[in-house]
């Protein structure tokens, strides 16, 4: 039945992707231009172009919009005049703008400035000094482009020092808080950098979720237990250590029963009902289907990560910290957009995931947390601009493990929160939504100690029955034994 769905594989390759290609590391070091969603079908209808491009770091705090250099050295826009786009004098690609006396492109402006600031000395690897720098080949050899830079004309003495960049941040922050000075008294509304955020967090979300989930194909579907064949051996007839860690799997999931339908494009339908019984060992056959859904899901939030500016602006390192510690519950804030809390299902384009009560009432399903979570956020009934924001709050935690920078995240963090206060004042009426600000701060707290549950879960489950994917595994922190 399910072959005839086009949606089974006997080895998992979702959306034209191997495990073997998910490495958090080299997505985020992909560039992809344009529109893209997280996962395409395949075909020739559905492909996305995908092409190397720079690994983001801070550049000593100052954002694209600031000048690159000392007083009278501001980057010059290329948009000005009638001759159209020009190609950086460095590696050919579009250049935004004469940066250290140069016209460049983003890519090798910063490039420039951290090796000048380190004051790096890298060497050719392929031993020539002579390698080609285009925009596909500008990574590979760090000393030939910088040989590159120079050669073009760009000049160490025009990079900031970094107490001309704070006095130069200082001043900008200072102008801001005269105009918002000179707004009449009982004025209310966002400022123009709030607008700007909300617009580029909307913009990231639109790029990389399809609220339809047209895109999510090849993935496995669960098979009903009708023997124990794929129940894992030490689970048969467990005992010792392993009848503990089955105890404590059964105690986490067995008031969580969830049925799985799927439609067809031609209108038939699907169904898939876990078994009635509550010994919980039906979990090991969704465990497929929820690693695909997830690795989905994951490859779709960081993406949107990789939208954001503010994010690219950091270390790679804090990058990865921000992701490892937010996926999830960036994850299940996304969900909670597609959640029917009058149905319990999420209702995921052409699959729906049901939950499945015997008692025939939903008040034992919400004393498990997760799902008491999608109740409570649901009702709340948030705008799309508040999701985004949640989001976002969440995703710059300066307290994630790993994070270098935590003063430039928690700054950042702090940005967005009051932004969701200033939108929250500006579009919902008062005073009946005066406490929505602090009931969604608190939502956030309950998703990170629900982040810290699940992770448990995840790796005892993990621990007697491996499924998750490589991207899953990197996620969590999984080291394969």
């Amino acid at each position: 039945m399910k072959a005839a769905w086009g949606g089974h594989l006997e080895h998992s390759s979702i959306n034209g992707y191997q495990p073997s290609d998910y490495s958090l590391t080299l997505q985020l070091n992909w560039d992809l231009p344009g529109y893209f969603l997280p996962a395409t079908p395949r075909g020739s209808e559905a492909k996305l172009e995908v092409r190397a491009g720079e690994s983001w770091h801070h550049a000593d705090l100052v954002h694209r919009g600031e000048a690159d250099s000392a007083s009278g050295n501001s980057t010059v826009s290329t948009d000005r005049g009638e001759e159209g786009p020009q190609s950086c004098r460095v590696c050919g690609d579009k250049a935004t703008g004469y940066h250290f006396n140069v016209m460049t492109c983003e890519g090798c402006k910063g490039f420039f400035r951290r090796a000048m600031k380190r004051n790096a000395r890298p060497r050719c690897p392929f031993r020539k000094g002579t390698c080609e720098i285009t925009r596909k080949t500008r990574r590979q050899c760090q000393a030939c482009r910088l040989r590159k830079c120079l050669e073009s004309g760009m000049r160490k003495e025009m990079i900031m020092s970094d107490a001309a960049v704070e006095e130069r941040r200082a001043l900008i922050r200072r102008k801001k808080r005269e105009r918002i000075g000179t707004q009449p008294l009982g004025a209310k509304g966002l400022t123009e950098e709030q607008w700007m955020m909300i617009r580029e967090l909307m913009n990231a979300q639109m790029k990389t979720f399809d609220t339809t989930f047209s895109h999510f194909k090849n993935f496995r579907l669960p098979e009903v237990l009708s023997s124990g064949c794929e129940i894992p051996n030490s689970l048969q007839t467990p005992s010792g250590e392993e009848a503990v860690k089955w105890s404590q799997i059964r105690e986490d999931l067995g008031r969580v029963k969830v049925s799985l339908q799927l439609r067809g494009e031609d209108g038939s339908v699907w169904n898939y009902k876990p078994p009635a019984n509550n010994s919980g060992k039906e979990i090991f056959s969704m465990l497929p289907h929820i690693a695909d859904m997830s690795t989905y899901m994951f490859k779709g939030i960081i993406n949107f990560a990789k939208v954001i500016s503010y994010f690219r602006d950091l270390t790679i390192e804090d990058q990865i910290s921000l992701l490892k510690g937010a996926t999830f519950e960036l994850c299940q804030l996304r969900f909670n957009t597609v959640f029917n809390a009058e149905t319990g299902t999420w209702e995921c384009g052409r699959l729906s995931y049901c939950l499945e009560d015997p008692a025939g009432g939903f008040q034992q399903l919400l004393l498990e947390p997760m799902l008491k979570f999608h109740y409570m956020l649901k009702k709340l009934q948030l705008h799309k601009e508040e999701y985004v924001l949640m989001q976002a709050i969440s995703l710059f935690s300066p307290d994630r493990p790993g994070v270098v920078q935590r003063c430039v995240v928690d700054q950042m963090q702090e940005r967005f929160a009051i932004t969701l206060k200033a939108y929250i004042e500006c579009h919902r009426p008062q005073p009946a939504y005066r406490f929505l600000f602090l009931k969604i701060m608190a939502m956030l707290t309950e998703l990170r100690s629900i982040n810290a549950q699940h992770t448990k879960r995840l790796l005892r489950i993990q621990d007697i029955h491996p499924f998750a994917t490589p991207l899953m595994q990197e996620l969590f922190g999984i080291v394969e034994g």
